[in-house]
């Protein structure tokens, strides 16, 4: 079966990709490489042994989205990841955020129904919760105000999909609400590759740690948790991953219950920045330099999953805990070096 995976470059698209692969898919790949890099695929090939097809698209552009499914017709889902990411870039740069995630998105829909497409698995996340009022998060938690545009991004995009849904019956979709993604991997032919400045936690960690950044910011020590530092669920790509196409052949073995369904993925364990900064230094034995800076814009205070309906429903589980995942990113920022 042929899957297209949107951001099939990016951290979480390219191990998916790889799963993809290693299951027996064919793959074809979208991505602009605004926030990735051609090498990502050779590293996919090293891995499987298998180079997926590549479109350099941004998918932006209307009319190669249109162009790209006029070629393609003969694909059986699709995986989309393709989207600005970053919650503190997302308040400096809502515009941005609201067009790239929003407008393609909607682009690719347009394309699947004319096609008559079907099978649509979508890259969220649970900051479309906000700020939760119990934790652990369940599916059924409220989607309060989003806390910041990336956020709201994915809120709308849920909504946009499940509409969808909704007035096409031959359409079926899940969403998959995923915590907080880490590590890389265990081959570290792949990892977070992120462009620029990181904007998540766990590439800042490692570059501080090889010595690329000085110093690496805690954003404020002044919360209601244990420690004063944020609390987050931080998942292992490689989990994650398998969790796409796990979601994939329930669409495709029609084993769905609803046309649209969402799922929280994660380990249902959270653990603070200062948690994971000694887990890091624990697991590498590398010491990492830090300060408190303020509070970033945007930020919630704790946030970690229930997993139980992907737990019973979907079949799924987490495999590795968070030393797994620090010491698998470790292997990858070294072997960039």
């Amino acid at each position: 079966m042929k899957i297209l995976v949107t951001g099939g470059l990016g951290f979480i698209g390219s191990h998916t990709v790889v799963c993809l692969l290693n299951q027996g898919f064919e793959v074809t790949i979208i991505d602009n490489l605004s926030n990735s890099s051609i090498s990502v695929l050779e590293g996919i090939t090293r891995i499987t042994q298998e180079s997926p097809t590549f479109s350099r698209i941004d998918l932006r552009d209307k009319q190669k989205v249109a162009d790209f499914f006029e070629v393609n017709q003969d694909i059986d889902g699709v995986i989309h990841f393709a989207a600005s990411k970053a919650v503190g870039e997302s308040v400096e740069k809502p515009l941005l955020y609201y067009e790239n995630n929003i407008n393609t998105l909607v682009y690719v829909l347009q394309e699947m129904r004319r096609k008559q497409l079907s099978n649509f698995i979508f890259s969220s996340s649970c900051t479309v919760y906000g700020q939760a009022d119990n934790l652990p998060i369940t599916e059924e938690a409220p989607i309060k105000k989003a806390e910041s545009p990336y956020g709201n991004t994915k809120q709308i995009g849920e909504r946009i999909i499940s509409d969808y849904a909704k007035d096409h019956k031959y359409f079926k979709a899940i969403a998959l609400r995923y915590f907080n993604p880490v590590g890389a991997h265990p081959s570290a032919e792949i990892g977070e590759l992120p462009i620029g400045v990181p904007q998540n936690l766990i590439p800042f960690i490692t570059q501080t740690a090889a010595g690329k950044r000085d110093m690496l910011s805690v954003f404020g020590d002044d919360y209601p948790t244990e420690d004063g530092t944020c609390i987050r669920d931080y998942i292992h790509v490689m989990d994650l991953a398998e969790a796409h196409v796990v979601a994939l052949k329930r669409l495709l073995n029609k084993n769905n219950g609803q046309n649209y369904e969402v799922f929280n993925l994660g380990t249902g364990k959270g653990n603070s920045v200062l948690e994971v900064i000694k887990t890091f230094e624990k697991v590498t034995q590398q010491k990492l330099p830090y300060k408190i800076t303020a509070r970033r814009e945007g930020d919630i205070i704790s946030a970690y999953a229930d997993t139980q309906k992907a737990n019973s429903v979907l079949g799924w589980k987490s495999k590795y805990n968070l030393a797994d995942a620090l010491k698998s990113a470790w292997k990858w920022q070294q072997k960039q070096e």
